[in-house]
């Protein structure tokens, strides 16, 4: 069965931005990196997918079943988000907000059983937060909030992970741990993982296929050597633009320097191979 698919998907925001006429699939298990500049409509895209907003056209199947038909409650028993950056408005202590992550199974609203608190222990052990368990998150680092927020939505026990640039703003020891456990603990699940990044080139070294998306329609869907090549990205990001392989993985990067020739630099700073060039990503192909 595909986990997600949409099918000829549009919706525009009242400035004319969002996504047109958007169609793919993505596999049990797959990790599918979605790419492009700034406006593209790669966050417009998780917003459809986890129905923040709705299509104007087309339609979108999680498991086979219409997203529209869906209550948030059972969408939320399937997917869960991880966000750019998480804040909680309350001080609370970490382990009652990975617990909040149980409330979609919760039987009549209720929730805070046994297994609840099992689920909550044993993600918890698996993003190495269990320390943290009494801290208030007013006290955390935002590694330590983002590993979190993680946390919480693998308390979802979600078939599907949609992530928003979960490694922004985190520094090499942070950013190696969450893409750890995102690329590992959730793949052992067969869970699907669809991925925003504007990292190119860690998103090539890890991802199963890219969806590069320009102007709000899909440039180039396919395996990351299939859409990372020097047509497709200077097409989509106006800007010259040289694609090389990585000397370990053979996965294609861009090269880091891409303000040599007066263009602004596309690639994240925090990429493993544009902050040690020359070096191999910090991060081992997986």
């Amino acid at each position: 069965m595909t986990s997600v698919e949409v099918q000829g998907v549009t919706f525009r925001y009242r400035t004319g931005k969002g996504v047109e006429d958007v169609t793919f699939r993505v596999s049990p298990g797959e990790l599918l990196g979605v790419v492009g500049p700034n406006s593209a409509g790669k966050s417009t895209l998780l917003r459809l997918l986890s129905k923040v907003v709705t299509p104007e056209r087309g339609r979108i199947l999680i498991e086979g079943r219409e997203i529209a038909a869906l209550s948030r409650m059972a969408l939320a028993q399937r997917v869960a988000v991880v966000p750019q950056e998480f804040h909680v408005a309350f001080p609370f202590r970490v382990a009652e907000v990975v617990l909040m992550g149980r409330y979609p199974h919760g039987a009549s609203g209720g929730w805070g059983s046994a297994r609840d608190h099992a689920v909550t222990r044993a993600v918890m052990e698996a993003t190495g937060i269990l320390d943290l368990a009494a801290r208030r998150m007013d006290e955390l680092s935002g590694g330590e909030r983002q590993l979190v927020s993680i946390a919480r939505a693998l308390a979802q026990e979600p078939a599907i992970l949609l992530l928003d640039e979960p490694t922004a703003h985190l520094d090499l020891r942070h950013e190696r741990r969450v893409l750890e456990i995102l690329l590992n603990h959730h793949r052992n699940q067969m869970g699907t993982r669809i991925l925003v990044s504007h990292d190119l080139n860690l998103a090539a070294e890890h991802c199963d296929r890219l969806l590069l998306l320009a102007r709000g329609r899909i440039a180039a869907l396919g395996r990351p050597e299939e859409v990372m090549t020097t047509a497709h990205l200077e097409a989509a990001y106006g800007c010259p633009v040289e694609v090389e392989r990585h000397p370990v993985s053979g996965r294609p990067r861009v090269q880091g320097s891409l303000t040599q020739h007066g263009a602004p630099n596309t690639v994240s700073q925090h990429s493993p191979d544009v902050r040690e060039a020359g070096q191999a990503s910090t991060v081992p192909p997986l």
